[in-house]
């Protein structure tokens, strides 16, 4: 979904090719050399990963071996060939404990399996790699896949009751958004951790009303549930706020406000054009 988008977004400026999991696995070294080698490129950006939060639960192997192997190789080829690497991470490195929103410097301290094999993966670019980027992002939505905002606007459409938990905040994404925003970051952003999320701050609760009433549901019934009734195998943090701290820091425009994002992706997925 998101490397789609990265794709599309940056292919009016930029050549820009891509590898499938068909093509070459990740984990899989000599491939991913091979690939590169052939490609040749100035840089390298991996959205690569193994994301469904519950599965890495009972397939651990799995997902560290996606989602921090994986980055690991990457990291050592690109320094073979002298070639900088993004990395897409994720706010579930974080434990949600915090009061306020998280800066790029606060401690990751992950719930699930999937949070601590992609903090692994974190890792292991920074250990292996000087010239490489972290990129955070949290609650991504866009086209391509089912996700959050399309699954909740089916479900309005149909006028079916959402349960939706009461107890988590965070930063929606909007993948097209994120995408030109990992545009600036390549062209100005110093090597280092950022978080990028589009702008504002919500509950699930909130997101889900904003959602229906922008699609024109907003009488479909919401019914407000705790975290621990979802009866989910990975644990969620209950604060995923990503502040984009290094971004401001650094002068590189932030993202549009997350409340526009919606408005955008609906028109999209109604079949017109933002």
């Amino acid at each position: 979904m998101l490397a789609r988008a990265i794709g599309e977004a940056l292919s009016s400026r930029e050549q820009v090719s891509g590898a499938s999991h068909a093509e070459a696995d990740i984990a899989d070294e000599k491939a991913m050399r091979k690939v590169l080698e052939t490609a040749q490129p100035d840089v390298v950006v991996n959205a690569a990963a193994f994301t469904d939060v519950d599965a890495c639960e009972t397939q651990k192997e799995l997902a560290f071996r996606v989602n921090a192997e994986g980055p690991r190789n990457l990291a050592i080829i690109c320094r073979n060939l002298d070639i900088p690497l993004m990395h897409i991470s994720t706010d579930y490195v974080f434990n949600g404990e915090k009061a306020e929103p998280y800066v790029e410097e606060d401690e990751p301290r992950p719930l699930s399996v999937y949070g601590r094999s992609k903090l692994q993966g974190e890792k292991e670019v920074q250990d292996h790699l000087d010239r490489s980027w972290i990129v955070r992002v949290c609650g991504v939505f866009g086209p391509y896949r089912n996700n959050f905002v399309s699954l909740v606007a089916d479900m309005g459409k149909k006028g079916q009751p959402l349960k939706i938990v009461k107890d988590q905040q965070f930063a929606p994404t909007y993948t097209f958004d994120a995408a030109v925003g990992i545009g600036r970051i390549l062209r100005r952003g110093p090597y280092g951790t950022y978080h990028l999320t589009n702008q504002g701050f919500t509950s699930r609760i909130e997101f889900t009303h904003q959602i229906l009433r922008q699609a024109g549901f907003e009488n479909a019934p919401v019914i407000p549930i705790p975290s621990e009734e979802t009866n989910r195998p990975a644990k969620r943090p209950r604060n995923s706020q990503l502040d984009n701290a290094r971004l401001k820091r650094e002068g590189i425009e932030l993202l549009p406000p997350w409340e526009d994002a919606v408005r955008r992706y609906l028109i999209q997925l109604a079949g017109g054009s933002s």
